[in-house]
């Protein structure tokens, strides 16, 4: 006898790719939480990374290899390990923040924002009128394609602001924009930080070392959390030593590169010459 039409998936009902903003909980909570960034927008790296365990990927439209339509599939491909998905938009422009979280997005990471008006337009984005001005639709991943309407309640709550601190101005700024309701992060972008103190890429130069002290201390001033970027597991544990919680190591790029220059140099290192 057959069984009755959707016998065979009887479980709890899919909580959708925000997982009732598991994250954005965590993240508020003080965890620590340790990601990477999606540079080649593969959903394949991406569900590479979230089987090696971590904790979120960073799919990156600003410098990546892709654009809005990878977000429709690297969600579900981390997803389906339970990792959920933050994505570094372009600009901070309304409709690219929309259609993204609309997409499934658990958090939206804004580059390049120096004063604290540009970061309260910003998080507007993020939420459903009248806390914001996100557009309103049911018939996508974020709600389940229809099937559960409820999350335009919960969402927001359970989605994700980071906010990138790149330049000397948002130092400066740091205080105000971490008091918004709506960042939940100061984020670091360390590169950008270096170039615009005029110490380009030394990440010791006092004046980098001076903001990331700033950083720091605006973040736990009123309860946000602070990351940034590093190149591996070691400068990772540090900064989470220093109270840093939101930190990315590296991308897929990168560590992909690494571990295949490491591996081939240790083979070539041992070859004995012919």
């Amino acid at each position: 006898m057959s069984a009755p039409r959707g016998s065979l998936n009887q479980g709890p009902p899919n909580q959708g790719p925000l997982n009732h903003g598991a994250l954005a909980a965590a993240v508020r909570s003080g965890a620590p939480t340790l990601g990477t960034f999606i540079g080649t927008a593969s959903p394949l790296a991406a569900e590479v990374c979230a089987a090696a365990g971590v904790d979120w990927v960073l799919l990156d439209l600003e410098h990546g290899g892709g654009g809005e339509e990878q977000v429709r599939d690297v969600v579900p491909a981390a997803g389906s390990y339970g990792v959920p998905t933050v994505v570094r938009v372009e600009s901070a422009a309304r409709i690219r923040m929309g259609r993204v979280l609309d997409a499934g997005a658990a958090g939206i990471m804004l580059p390049r924002l120096n004063t604290v008006d540009e970061a309260a337009e910003a998080v507007r984005h993020l939420r459903y009128p009248p806390a914001g001005d996100r557009g309103v639709a049911t018939y996508n991943r974020a709600c389940r394609f229809g099937l559960d309407p409820g999350a335009l309640d919960r969402a927001n709550s359970e989605v994700l602001g980071v906010v990138q601190i790149e330049s000397a101005a948002a130092v400066g700024s740091a205080g105000p924009i971490a008091e918004l309701d709506g960042v939940d992060v100061l984020f670091v972008g360390p590169r950008d930080l270096s170039h615009d103190l005029g110490v380009p890429g030394d990440l010791t130069a006092p004046p980098f070392t001076e903001a990331l002290g700033q950083v720091l201390a605006a973040g736990r001033r009123y309860g946000k959390a602070c990351g940034l970027l590093v190149t591996d597991g070691a400068a990772a544990a540090r900064r989470l030593e220093q109270g840093w919680t939101f930190v990315a190591i590296g991308s897929d790029s990168t560590l992909l590169a690494n571990a295949v220059g490491a591996e081939f140099g240790r083979a070539r290192a041992s070859a004995k010459p012919r």
